[in-house]
């Protein structure tokens, strides 16, 4: 399983930051992708993380899921042409995109989320056009998987596990970071 987590400037660190070690831990591929010009990219708290590639590195057709994570800088990603043109293409292909707080209205506005449960940062239902916001802390329907928030990464992450390898990985990785509320 290959799983691209992309980073725009001032994206929340806990929700990148996160699902990538616990989606590593779980062993797979996952690399991080800046859509500046940089490799570097500040997050919403002043962390400035390295990214593996820039947007214009990355071949898409490699990747399994996509990953986007929110924050005020959510707005950035959405401003990656090439990004964008990927995520409506992963949806047409039923390929799994996973966005989280501010980013599942991304998916609303590029029309991936129609006629789909999904959870979104609160203020931000109405973006998710054509979809059943639930408010939720994650919602998993078809290849659409969302979290509500900085607070809801580490369910985020495990099901991302749950939807590649199933309940028992999850779980199990759940035991393994002693994370007591997955079910």
């Amino acid at each position: 399983m290959r799983i691209g987590v992309f980073f725009g400037e001032r994206f929340e660190e806990i929700e990148g930051l996160t699902v990538v070690d616990i989606l590593r831990r779980q062993g797979y591929d996952v690399e991080t992708v800046s859509v500046g010009h940089s490799h570097h990219v500040g997050g919403s708290h002043g962390i400035v993380f390295k990214a593996d590639f820039v947007v214009d590195e990355v071949w898409f057709k490699t990747f399994d899921m996509l990953v986007l994570p929110g924050g005020p800088g959510h707005t950035n990603l959405e401003k990656c042409d090439l990004l964008m043109k990927y995520v409506k293409k992963f949806d047409e292909a039923g390929k799994f995109i996973a966005a989280i707080c501010a980013s599942p209205s991304i998916l609303g506005r590029a029309g991936v989320l129609k006629g789909k449960k999904v959870t979104c940062f609160p203020g931000y239902e109405e973006e998710c056009k054509g979809a059943e916001c639930t408010g939720a802390e994650v919602e998993w329907d078809k290849n659409v998987i969302t979290g509500r928030s900085a607070g809801c990464a580490v369910p985020f992450a495990l099901k991302i596990i749950e939807a590649i390898d199933g309940h028992d990985a999850a779980k199990a990785m759940a035991d393994k970071i002693c994370y007591d509320h997955y079910e």
